[in-house]
C-alpha cells in the first residue's frame, strides 16, 4: 500500500501544481503590467520552488556530446552494445576523423545501483573520456521491468560484471564508485580463481563498503541497528499500476530519496532558500546551477527488493567479504585469488557514506597483489560526492587514477 499512498498523493496535488503554473504564466504574461514588480517576482519564484520539489523527475541525458582531445573538439555518441533485462551496457564512442583511432586504454565504470541512475556518474565518464574507450553499466529502474524479467539478487549483479568484460574483450580496466565496489571485488576474484582470459588488468575501487565495519557512518549504524526483517517489512512494497513492473517488490525510489535527503537535511533547505533568494533578484546563473545539481539528485530509481535485501545482509550486516565468508552461488570467494590484477583504492577524506579504511580494507584481502601493482589513495578535503565528481575529481583525483591504469596496461 506504501507505493500506492505515493502515487495517490502525486496524483491529488496535480490539480495545484496545474494551478500554481497557471498563475506563473499569468503573472509573466506580457500584457500583464505586474510582471516586473517585486510581488511578481517573489510568487513566481515560489512556484518555481514549489514546481520542482513536487514534480517528478525522468532519468536524465549523460549529454556528452563532444570531448576535448589533444586541443581538439570531438564528438561523441553514445551506444548501447550489450542489453540485458535489469542493466545494459553502454559505450561513449569517440568519432575522430580525418586520422586514426587512438590506442587508448577501455575502461569500464560500474555504476551504483543504490537509488540514483548511472547519469550521476557524468562527470566520472566526461574526466576519463579524453583518455579512455569508456563504456558504463547503465541499470534499469526495477518499477519499468515486467515481473517475467526474473529476479535479479547481488549474485546476478556480480554475472553481469563478469559478463559486460567479456564483451568488452581482454584487458579492459574496470572502475567501481561506491556500492559495486564489493560486487566488482568478489567478480575479479571469482575470475582470478578460474584464470578467466578477461580479468581487468587494473581494478579500482572508490569510496566503497569493502568492510563497513570500518570507521561506521550513520548508514552503517542503521543496518546494524535493526535486523533484516526490519528492512523487508518497512522498506519494501509491491509496484502498483499502470507501471511495467507491476507487482514486482522494489525497495523504492522514492523512499530512498528521503533518506538520502533526511541525512543532510539543513543543507538541502538551505539550498532551495537560497534558489528562492536567486530567482527573486534575478540571478539566472545560480538558480541554474541549483536545477543542474537537483534535477539529477532527485531523479531516482526502484531497485529490486531481493537486491536490496542481500545487499544489506551481505554487505553491511554480515560483513561477508571483509571476515573470508562470502560466496557466489555456493562458490567460495577468495579475493587472496587475485594476483594479475593491480588494485588501486580512493577515499575521500570527510566521506559520511563510506568512512575511511573501509575500501582500504581490501588491500589486505587482496594479499597475494604484488606491493608494487597496490595504491591506496585519500583525498583530502572531499566527502563522498567529491570522490567522484568536481574539481577534486577533475583536477587530483582522476588523473592519478589515469596513470595507474597506464602503469599496467594487461593483465599479467
Amino acid at each position: 500500500m506504501l507505493y500506492h499512498a505515493y502515487e495517490l498523493g502525486h496524483a491529488a496535488i496535480a490539480p495545484m501544481r496545474a494551478a500554481m503554473r497557471a498563475s506563473k504564466y499569468s503573472l509573466l504574461h506580457p500584457s500583464n503590467p505586474m510582471r516586473f514588480t517585486p510581488f511578481a517576482h517573489t510568487a513566481t519564484a515560489a512556484i518555481d520552488v514549489l514546481d520542482g520539489l513536487t514534480r517528478r523527475y525522468d532519468k536524465p541525458e549523460f549529454g556528452l556530446d563532444s570531448v576535448t582531445i589533444d586541443g581538439r573538439k570531438v564528438a561523441v555518441e553514445e551506444q548501447i552494445v550489450y542489453r540485458k533485462p535489469f542493466g545494459q551496457l553502454k559505450y561513449f564512442a569517440r568519432q575522430f576523423k580525418n586520422r586514426t583511432q587512438r590506442d587508448d586504454p577501455k575502461l569500464l565504470i560500474v555504476a551504483p545501483m543504490s537509488g540514483h541512475y548511472a547519469t550521476l556518474l557524468r562527470g566520472t565518464v566526461a574526466a576519463m573520456l579524453p583518455d579512455h574507450e569508456v563504456y558504463i553499466t547503465d541499470w534499469r529502474d526495477a518499477r519499468m521491468a515486467p515481473v517475467s524479467e526474473g529476479h535479479f539478487d547481488l549474485d546476478d549483479y556480480i554475472d553481469y560484471i563478469i559478463e559486460f568484460l567479456r564483451v568488452i574483450g581482454a584487458d579492459t580496466h574496470v572502475l567501481a564508485v561506491c556500492q559495486p565496489g564489493v560486487p566488482v571485488l568478489m567478480a575479479v576474484a571469482l575470475m582470478a580463481a578460474e584464470d578467466n582470459p578477461y580479468q581487468p588488468p587494473t581494478m579500482t575501487l572508490m569510496g566503497s563498503p569493502i568492510d563497513a565495519r570500518q570507521s561506521p557512518t550513520e548508514p552503517n549504524v542503521l543496518a546494524t541497528e535493526r535486523p533484516l526483517s526490519w528492512f523487508e517489512h518497512n522498506l519494501i512494497t509491491h509496484v502498483p499500476l499502470p507501471n511495467p513492473g507491476f507487482m514486482r517488490r522494489v525497495y523504492p525510489g522514492f523512499l530512498q530519496l528521503s533518506g538520502f535527503m533526511s541525512m543532510n537535511l539543513d543543507r538541502h533547505l538551505n539550498a532551495h532558500r537560497e534558489l528562492f533568494a536567486s530567482l527573486v533578484r534575478g540571478d539566472g546563473d545560480s538558480a541554474e546551477a541549483h536545477r543542474t545539481f537537483y534535477d539529477e539528485y532527485l531523479s531516482v530509481m526502484d531497485l529490486t527488493a531481493e537486491f536490496y535485501l542481500m545487499t544489506v545482509s551481505e554487505v553491511f550486516q554480515k560483513f561477508s567479504l571483509a571476515k573470508g565468508e562470502a560466496t557466489h552461488r555456493g562458490r567460495p570467494v577468495r579475493p587472496d585469488k587475485i594476483t594479475k590484477t593491480a588494485l588501486m583504492t580512493v577515499e575521500g577524506e570527510l566521506d559520511d557514506i563510506s568512512g575511511i579504511g573501509q575500501t582500504q580494507a581490501a588491500h589486505e584481502l587482496c594479499k597475494n597483489i604484488p606491493p608494487e601493482k597496490q595504491l591506496d589513495y585519500i583525498q583530502k578535503g572531499v566527502g563522498h560526492y567529491g570522490v567522484f565528481n568536481g574539481s577534486r575529481w577533475r583536477t587530483e583525483i582522476s588523473p592519478r587514477i589515469k596513470d595507474f591504469i597506464r602503469t599496467f596496461p594487461v593483465a599479467s
